[in-house]
């Protein structure tokens, strides 16, 4: 046995609950995401190795602040990311796409900051010209219009304010935000701490390359994708832009510990966050996606890409899983732009749609009326969708090929799946099919992935025999990664609408039942308005709500938009002023009438 001080440890973190395998050694399973394999116990501090215990297997750390320095000790996820960002820097790309437009925004700020600081009357509208134009605003544009609106109508208070935050005192970055964000008037469009950070750190890159611009989705990203701890729970704007900068800090060290020029300074390795977390490199197929295919996935789908990884990593286990939740929670969008990102090609990916009518004969084989060149009728054998799925990847045996199966709890799947039962789960053992002679099995490079809708009273009729054979994903509005995917998604696209994912979560608190809670993509579309979200919630979901409250009509009244809104806002619905557009009742509610 070696000695626990010539050992080596492993780091990882635990990605999903218990499982116990009686026929597969180990027995004993959980599933881990490992962050570094094979670090010396040498190298962890002495308080470290003395509160590990001297098993074999799992420790828990027990010193302070023990997860962020046993992380520490993990350059591999930093120094990957640093290297992943190379052929974008050797591209010219780095340059091209990222940092020549960064740098014309921040010579046009430093000409308003020098205007501004020397009292030019010119210096807020040239302001507001730049903060409004500027791409780094993206869809904060909500925000950005706040500074400048308190700027013009408050200019006696807002001035010295942002004089005093463009002053070279020596004040640390973090404060300085802070201070500003403090005196900033209260805005519904300006809440948030993403939301409000985002122009104010575009308005700090006056003060030049090492202030550069925050955006709380790709830092998100960027710390879990290396291990980088998070923020603490509640931290203010300027605390999150303080760790942003600790994090750009670490990527220019371990940049030069590699021995690679660039990024040099913190508005460079701003822009290496921004390359990984948003750029999509071409698809090498015929081997399908890559680690990079995925994290551009997960950043399009907004999603977590260690998400999307143990699904992929379920699918190499299983060949076949099922994603299940609720409507509106995109599974089957989730579904067809994994199943294309692993295979390659939309040409590999098929979808079916089970429904009560669907059959073996549609789904796997079976005879269909022919009429031949003469005009004579007859019955033919007909492949359906799974065995001409099976034929081309049996052909292309190097590419994975993906059968996408939506509301596969629809069909009636004794039925329709007959042999499937047993390949499914044998995939190397050959079987006859019901209407042929010839032997058939699955081969291992197709790959299924059905969905379900746990609010459709059918999900009883999936057996226990086929629920052993899949693996399930839950899309619940109650669970990550779709927890917070509305609010995330309004941050970025749709800033000042968070307020939706507030009553989204109202309505699902007062439907209480988590199989058929209300799912975000019902909101996640462009050019979002309040008109537009009014029309949503009128015809997609107010009807859906009364379909759950079936038999509970008198409780449709709790679900009124303009209800919750008051609600969500404090005001008593008795006694509030109807909002614009609607009438009162007989009893002065603004309550509608449903």
């Amino acid at each position: 046995m070696v000695p626990f001080k010539d050992s080596t440890v492993s780091i990882g973190e635990v990605v999903g609950p218990y499982r116990f395998r009686p026929d597969t050694d180990p027995y004993h399973v959980r599933p881990v995401r490992w962050i570094a394999r094979g670090i010396p116990i040498a190298e962890f501090d002495d308080d470290l190795r003395s509160s590990m215990t001297n098993q074999p297997a799992f420790h828990r750390v027990a010193a302070t602040n023990a997860e962020e320095r046993v992380r520490g000790l993990a350059p591999g996820g930093i120094d990957d990311y640093v290297r992943q960002a190379q052929p974008f820097i050797k591209s010219g790309r780095l340059d091209t796409e990222e940092m020549e437009y960064k740098l014309e925004t921040l010579e046009r700020l430093q000409e308003v900051r020098a205007a501004i600081l020397s009292g030019d009357s010119e210096g807020l509208s040239l302001l507001k010209r730049t903060l409004l134009s500027s791409n780094l605003s993206g869809g904060g544009w909500w925000a950005s219009e706040v500074i400048t609106t308190w700027l013009e109508s408050d200019s006696g208070r807002a001035l010295p304010a942002l004089r005093a935050f463009w002053a070279d005192d020596g004040t640390p970055p973090g404060q300085r935000i802070s201070t500003l964000l403090d005196q900033v008037p209260d805005d519904p469009k300006f809440r948030g701490v993403g939301t409000r950070l985002r122009p104010a750190s575009v308005l700090l890159m006056a003060n030049g390359v090492e202030y550069p611009p925050f955006k709380i989705t790709e830092f998100r990203n960027a710390y879990e994708r290396t291990g980088y701890p998070k923020p603490q729970t509640g931290a203010s704007e300027g605390e999150h832009y303080e760790h942003a900068l600790a994090f750009l800090d670490r990527l220019v060290e371990r940049t030069s510990a590699l021995g690679f020029e660039r990024p040099r300074n913190r508005l460079e390795a701003h822009s290496v966050v921004w390359m990984n977390e948003t750029s999509k490199p071409p698809i090498d197929p015929p081997d399908g996606g890559t680690t990079s295919d995925l994290d551009a996935l997960a950043d399009k789908l907004q999603l977590n890409a260690d998400f999307l990884r143990d699904i992929e990593r379920l699918l190499d286990d299983k060949r076949q899983v099922i994603f299940q939740g609720p409507p509106g929670t995109g599974k089957t969008y989730v579904a067809r732009e994994l199943a294309e990102c692993l295979a390659g090609s939309q040409d590999r990916v098929r979808l079916v749609q089970f429904h009560p009518s669907y059959a073996y004969e549609d789904f796997v084989q079976g005879y269909r009326p022919s009429v031949d060149g003469e005009g004579r009728a007859s019955f033919k054998l007909h492949d359906g969708p799974l065995v001409q799925l099976a034929d081309s990847a049996g052909r292309e045996h190097r590419a994975k090929h993906f059968l996408v199966i939506d509301e596969i709890n629809r069909g009636n799947l004794a039925k329709v799946l007959g042999e499937l039962y047993f390949l499914l789960e044998y995939r190397d053992k050959p079987m006859q099919l019901q209407y042929s002679d010839e032997p058939f099995k699955l081969p291992k490079n197709l790959y299924i992935i059905g969905t379900m809708n746990t609010a459709d009273r059918s999900i009883a009729s999936v057996d226990l025999a086929l629920r052993r054979r899949f693996h399930f994903v839950e899309f619940h509005p109650d669970r990550p990664p779709i927890k917070g995917l509305l609010r995330d998604w309004l941050d970025d696209r749709a800033e000042g609408m968070e307020w939706v994912a507030d009553i989204v979560d109202l309505a699902n608190e007062k439907l209480a039942n988590r199989e058929a809670a209300i799912g975000p993509s019902y909101f996640m579309q462009d050019d979002l308005t309040e008109e537009k979200i009014e029309l949503i919630w009128e015809h997609n979901v107010l009807p859906y709500i009364e379909e759950q409250l079936y038999g509970q009509h008198d409780r449709l009244a709790e679900f009124d938009l303009g209800r919750l809104r008051r609600e969500l806002s404090g005001a008593g619905d008795e006694e509030s002023e109807p909002a614009p557009g609607e009438e009162p009742d007989e009893a002065g509610s603004a309550d509608a009438d449903a």
